[in-house]
């Protein structure tokens, strides 16, 4: 059973979304919050799998609320679910450990699947900000990595930028899964990330690959 915590100040969509997610059998929704404090309060005492979290909210905003809770429990997965589509919203949620991007005109049965995937420990971007991500383009290159990727890891960066699962990635590279598992992990630790979504960033930002 997926544990999800509902971070929204508007009563509607949460009402909304609660409706919609006790639909499913393997998603059960523990508690709903309406401000960042209180949030990181819930988070601590529920111990949810998933957060559901909007921006714009009371005292910490939904960014500075992933921030801190990614550093005192980076197991929890945070799906942000904004009405924000802007490049510095999105890079921001990203960077400080988003697992995933959707916006709320997003079709309640992807966000469903989103939750699904982000507690399985893959990431989830919105099509259209991926596209922001292909395009966006830093104006100060960040340093270089340390270590080189092999040709291999860098097909499974790609694949990763595509949106791929790690079985889709298996199945295209024809590997298994348990292989997939263990370059991502190689991935993370040489461009020093801790999720998929970042990977991607910086891979944007530093033209590791060619972009697909």
């Amino acid at each position: 059973m997926i544990k999800v915590l509902l971070v929204d100040d508007h009563t509607i969509l949460r009402d909304g979304l609660r409706n919609i997610l006790e639909l499913e059998k393997d998603i059960e929704v523990i508690g709903e919050s309406t401000s960042g404090n209180d949030a990181i309060d819930k988070i601590k005492k529920l111990n949810p799998d998933v957060v559901l979290m909007d921006i714009n909210m009371p005292d910490k905003n939904g960014i500075e609320v992933t921030s801190v809770v990614k550093k005192v429990f980076p197991e929890v997965k945070i799906l942000m679910l904004t009405m924000h589509n802007h490049d510095e919203y999105f890079m921001s949620a990203i960077r400080e450990g988003a697992d995933g991007y959707l916006l709320k005109d997003a079709p309640s049965n992807q966000v469903v699947e989103a939750i699904r995937t982000v507690a399985k420990g893959e990431s989830v971007i919105q099509p259209s900000m991926t596209k922001k991500l292909i395009n966006f383009h830093q104006q100060k290159k960040d340093s270089a990595t340390n270590e080189e990727l092999t040709e291999r890891e860098k097909e499974v960066l790609l694949c990763l930028m595509e949106g791929l699962s790690n079985k889709e990635i298996g199945d295209k590279l024809f590997i298994s899964d348990k292989t997939v598992k263990i370059h991502v992990s190689k991935i993370f630790k040489k461009l020093n990330v801790k999720s998929r979504s970042q990977a991607v960033i910086y891979a944007v930002q530093n033209q590791v690959v060619p972009l697909p």
